[in-house]
């Protein structure tokens, strides 16, 4: 067996770092209210990874449970959020892509929660829509 890759990411000020082994599950755009709100953001890009593989290697983050069986960890010093962990994908950790320290290597391929999609985003990307 070969070795996995291997990939590490960090919070704004760095007193979160992690590490991720392997190649996503898969690599979406979400574009759900409650993405949108944990981030302030028009929507969040996500790679899934098996939880197995995500492991925290500096810092201790905090754990927000935004809505019942989700929890989101984020920095506790400068608020960035890392991850998503739900009872609905127990098996999977979603990071933050633009948490990693080359989120150019993952390239999404779906947006999902479109019915949620802000009115003025208009993305010609050509990736499918659910």
């Amino acid at each position: 067996m070969g070795e996995r890759a291997a990939r590490e990411g960090h919070c704004l000020c760095g007193s979160v770092r992690y590490r991720v082994l392997g190649d996503p599950l898969w690599v979406a755009h979400c574009h759900c209210e409650s993405c949108r709100r944990a981030t302030s953001a028009a929507f969040v890009t996500y790679a899934g990874f098996p939880r197995g593989s995500f492991t925290i290697l500096a810092g201790d983050p905090g754990i927000f449970r935004s809505s019942p069986g989700v929890e989101r960890r984020f920095c506790r010093r400068c608020g960035s959020p890392l991850t998503y962990e739900g009872e609905r994908w127990p098996t999977e950790t979603h990071i933050l892509v633009c948490s990693l320290e080359r989120p150019g290597e993952l390239q999404p391929t779906t947006h999902v929660h479109t019915a949620e999609q802000l009115p003025w985003i208009h993305l010609a990307d050509d990736l499918p829509r659910k």
